[in-house]
């Protein structure tokens, strides 16, 4: 009997790896092709109202604020609203210095939707699109832009490309190669075959009068993105991913923020999973909701560096102790897995640097698996992750390529 037990957890445990597995892989394969999009030239250049919510950012939210104004947009086109939670008087005094509109918020409890609420209550104006940045965010010259076009389409919700705007440390890089696997798989991949794109938190566009509405009803600590991401779909609303729409974020310093920031994902992943997954399957028999139910199915994946490490032991522990069919079948998991990441990462980061940050990989992997431990009610608890590099100081190829005009 107990050992009948175990044969049925092995099978729940392989069934389980191997979807996350094969469904990594078909995007990441598809992400592969080229994204086909209608070039629409548009004679309107739309009203923009950029949304950028900060706690305590002090160090970096002057510079960020500054290159906001630097678009090729069109300043009488665009405003860029500060939401300054917890900022130095004279933080205050300089920003209202330069051409940017400040409103100041003091919440018990600070959250990006509470704080986006809050601005949103007393915006007056007409606006087309809002645009939600972090407070360490760079938009690339161009950004608004190719915004603009987007919505030439139709859609209510676009997302950018976020890239790093650091690679300055060993776990901003490793950080930088997830987030680019991310849009690799869960953006570009999914816009290839005709899904919604994911939305990250920031470097987000939305149609303005929708989002004002939709905003009223979030009210979220942990995973704000993945809660919008379910209004929208739910509706059936697509969401566009705009590759060339680049803006540059700070990536973690080192391993506490790493795994601070992972928890608080992993979370946040798990609650939506059981927010969402028996309404998605309704969806999916009675209206056909693809996007939605695939979104449900996402929450469930085992993020890709747990996938692939458990994948090598079992691999390991099944070349000595089980038979050569469990052993093969492990080992081809094992070299999807591979082929996942190897698809995924961009060329670029196929460097010296790159192979010494992955000397970290084993503490990381390490700190993953520890955060799992206290992984409840991390979507539930304000973790602020403080910026301080400066926005002058991008360190990425492809800030000084998109840049080199400027």
């Amino acid at each position: 009997m107990t050992l009948k037990i175990w044969h049925i957890i092995e099978l729940i445990v392989f069934v389980y790896l191997a979807f996350t597995d094969i469904y990594l892989f078909i995007f990441a394969f598809s992400g592969l092709f080229p994204l086909k999009r209608k070039h629409r030239t548009s004679l309107k250049k739309r009203k923009i109202l950029i949304l950028i919510p900060g706690y305590r950012e002090d160090a970096v939210i002057i510079d960020v604020a500054k290159e906001a104004l630097n678009q090729d947009y069109g300043t009488e086109n665009y405003d860029v609203v500060i939401i300054a939670d917890g900022f130095k008087p004279e933080t205050i005094t300089n920003l209202k210095s330069i051409h940017v509109r400040v409103i100041e918020v003091n919440l018990k409890y600070s959250t990006k939707s509470r704080a986006l609420n809050a601005a949103l209550s007393q915006t007056t104006g007409q606006y087309d699109v809002a645009v939600v940045l972090d407070a360490d965010n760079v938009m690339a010259r161009d950004f608004l832009s190719r915004i603009n076009e987007a919505f030439c389409d139709g859609y209510l919700a676009v997302q950018g490309h976020r890239i790093a705007k650091n690679l300055n440390s060993s776990f901003a890089i490793l950080d930088a190669v997830s987030e680019e696997m991310n849009n690799h798989i869960f953006r570009k991949g999914h816009r290839v075959l005709r899904l919604s794109s994911a939305l990250i938190g920031s470097a987000m566009a939305f149609d303005f009068r929708y989002f004002k509405k939709m905003m009223k009803k979030v009210e979220v600590v942990g995973g704000f993105d993945k809660e919008l991401e379910v209004r929208l779909l739910q509706k059936k609303h697509k969401i566009e991913y705009l590759p060339d729409a680049y803006v540059y974020d700070e990536k973690v310093p080192n391993a506490k923020v790493f795994t601070k920031q992972r928890r608080r994902w992993l979370s946040a992943q798990i609650h939506y999973f059981g927010k969402s997954f028996l309404p998605s399957l309704r969806d999916l028999f009675l209206r056909g909701n693809i996007d939605f139910f695939n979104k449900a199915l996402q929450f469930i994946l085992l993020p890709r560096i747990m996938l692939i490490s458990l994948l090598f032991v079992i691999t390991v522990i099944y070349y000595f102790a089980a038979s050569p069919v469990s052993f093969l079948l492990v080992l081809g998991l094992l070299i999807i897995a591979i082929l996942v990441f190897v698809l995924s990462i961009p060329r670029y980061f196929y460097n010296i640097r790159t192979l010494w940050a992955l000397t970290r990989l084993p503490a990381g992997i390490l700190l993953m698996f520890f955060s799992l431990l206290k992984i409840k009610g991390g979507n539930k608890e304000f973790l602020h992750t403080k910026h301080t590099y400066n926005a002058f100081q991008i360190k990425h190829p492809y800030f000084y390529t998109k840049n080199k005009t400027k």
